[in-house]
């Protein structure tokens, strides 16, 4: 599918020496694999005194309207536990820095660093063309996961309510479906989930990736608190929505040693179920969250 059309990608830079903004998972806007040139930072000796000089302004959050032409994406791999996904937008503003998906933005020129959490396309007919696959004369029912790649209540949804449209959907037609999310937000549909999942055709799975608010502000700088997650976690629950939790990513050192006690405040909250997917960093995710370490956590960054 071709990329929507926006002003030119910006540069790519090198990776920024302590760079570390509050509200963004990184300010490296780094080539993607796609790139046709390659660019390296060089000293010509006019810097002169780096202290003296100010960064750029980072740039603000960037909606673009896509027309998707099909909203229903398959898989086949036994190692996925389902066979239909739907993801009403790409990129994601809550910044995660370990997210697997930031590489899929190279996909459209654009950078997997800044422009995955900055520039954050809008399936705006989502909801048209679900309709659509679900008369399809060929069309086999199976529960379809929502927000598999991009988070599908990330904070541009209290706007745009691409989600609440195409869970309208779900409901009406009785289809069932589930949810993955990081945000509180998810509770605003519940007067469309808690129906559905009254009839097991519908149920929701929070990512708590960690229980330490300054880790998670770190790592997911846009997402909600991990107390406001387990307070949604309860909240759904009480309204009798079927709630697992994601532990994940595993990141080894870092919240691996909390799983337990994550698991023990999940079901304290009313979570039923659990799962865990341990840290991937394929492509240029890898030197991503290197440079994410070098930034937050030096003593634990192997070379």
């Amino acid at each position: 599918m071709p990329a929507p059309t926006i002003p030119s990608p910006r540069p790519a830079a090198a990776a920024p020496a302590n760079a570390a903004v509050k509200g963004r998972g990184t300010t490296w806007a780094i080539a993607h694999r796609f790139e046709a040139d390659a660019r390296e930072a060089f000293d010509d000796g006019w810097d002169g005194d780096a202290s003296a000089l100010e960064a750029p302004p980072l740039p603000p959050t960037l909606v673009v309207d896509e027309q998707a032409r099909r909203i229903l994406s398959e898989n086949d791999s036994p190692d996925i536990g389902f066979e239909l996904s739907l993801n009403p937008y790409r990129g994601c503003e809550h910044g995660c820095i370990y997210c697997y998906a930031r590489p899929t933005h190279a996909y459209l020129g654009w950078s997997p660093g800044l422009d995955f959490e900055t520039r954050i396309v809008a399936k705006r007919n989502a909801a048209e063309r679900l309709q659509e696959a679900l008369r399809a004369r060929g069309y086999r029912p199976h529960a379809i996961a929502i927000g598999t790649v991009t988070d599908a209540y990330q904070p541009v949804e209290r706007r745009l309510q691409l989600t609440r449209a195409v869970i309208q959907v779900l409901h009406d037609t009785r289809h069932p479906f589930s949810v993955i999310t990081k945000s509180a937000l998810v509770e605003r549909d519940l007067d469309l989930i808690a129906p559905m999942a009254a009839e097991r055709l519908a149920c929701v799975d929070l990512t708590l990736t960690t229980l330490d608010a300054a880790l998670a502000r770190r790592l997911e700088p846009r997402a909600a608190s991990p107390e406001r997650r387990l307070r949604t976690i309860r909240t759904l629950a009480e309204a009798g929505v079927p709630v697992g939790v994601s532990v994940s990513p595993l990141i080894p050192f870092l919240n691996e040693h909390e799983l337990e006690r994550i698991l023990e405040a999940a079901r304290e909250a009313g979570a039923s179920r659990a799962f865990a997917i341990p840290l991937r960093l394929p492509h240029e995710l890898s030197p991503l969250f290197r440079d994410w370490l070098v930034q937050h956590v030096p003593e634990r960054r192997r070379a």
